[in-house]
C-alpha cells in the first residue's frame, strides 16, 4: 500500500498544484510576520524521526502503529487535499529542508494544505510514543511545528489546528485495523 501510495504523489502533487483554489481569509495569519524558519522545522523533524527510529528499535510495536498510521495519514490527506482546493497563503515562504535539499532539487509544493502533514505526523508520534517524556517531547513537538509552518506561512491557520484530530482519528483507525489484524494471527499488540 505504502509502495502504491508513493507511486501516486508525485502526480497528484502535480495536479493539485495546476489547480485553481481559494484564499482563505486567515486574520491569525495576517498578525503574524513571515519568517523563514525551514532550519528549526527540520530539526524538530528530523530530531524527532530519530528518537522514533531509536524507540522503534527498543519497542517494534511503535514502529508498527506508526507505520500503519502514516500510511492511513497520507490516504486522508490526499482526500482532504482533494476535496478542499485552497491557494497558497499570501506571503508563504518556501520551506527547504537544509539536509535534504543539498542532494536533491525538487519543486515545492504549495497547494497541499489542509491539514497539515508536518503537524499531524508529529502528534502521531506522540500519540505512538509509549514512555511519559517521549510523548511530551513529541507533544511540544507537534505544538511548535504547528507555530512554525504558520510563521512561514506554508499553511493556514484552519490546517494546524485540525491537523491533531485527524490524526487522532488515524490513530484510533489504524490501532483497530492493527487490532483486527492480529487478533486474527492470535498475536498481541
Amino acid at each position: 500500500m505504502a509502495i502504491c501510495l508513493l507511486s501516486i504523489l508525485p502526480s497528484y502533487f502535480n495536479y493539485i498544484e495546476q489547480r485553481d483554489g481559494i484564499v482563505l481569509n486567515d486574520w491569525l495569519l495576517e498578525w503574524i510576520p513571515a519568517i523563514n524558519v525551514s532550519t528549526p522545522v527540520f530539526i524538530i523533524l528530523w530530531g524527532m524521526v530519530s528518537l522514533l527510529l531509536i524507540k522503534s528499535i527498543q519497542y517494534p510495536s511503535i514502529f508498527l502503529r506508526f507505520s500503519w498510521s502514516l500510511i492511513l495519514l497520507h490516504l486522508s490527506r490526499v482526500v482532504s487535499i482533494g476535496l478542499t482546493p485552497l491557494n497558497a497563503p499570501k506571503n508563504l515562504i518556501i520551506l527547504k529542508d537544509p539536509l535534504s535539499s543539498h542532494f536533491y532539487d525538487v519543486p515545492f509544493i504549495t497547494k497541499d494544505l489542509f491539514y497539515s502533514g508536518h503537524t499531524a505526523t508529529l502528534f502521531l508520534m506522540f500519540l505512538c510514543f509509549q514512555g511519559k517524556w517521549e510523548k511530551r517531547i513529541a507533544l511540544i513537538a507537534s505544538i511548535g511545528m504547528g507555530i512554525l509552518v504558520l510563521v512561514q506561512h506554508i499553511h493556514y491557520t484552519i490546517d494546524v489546528v485540525t491537523a491533531p484530530f485527524f490524526a487522532w482519528l488515524i490513530f484510533l483507525l489504524a490501532q483497530r485495523i492493527l487490532k483486527n489484524v492480529f487478533n486474527s494471527l492470535n498475536f498481541q499488540v
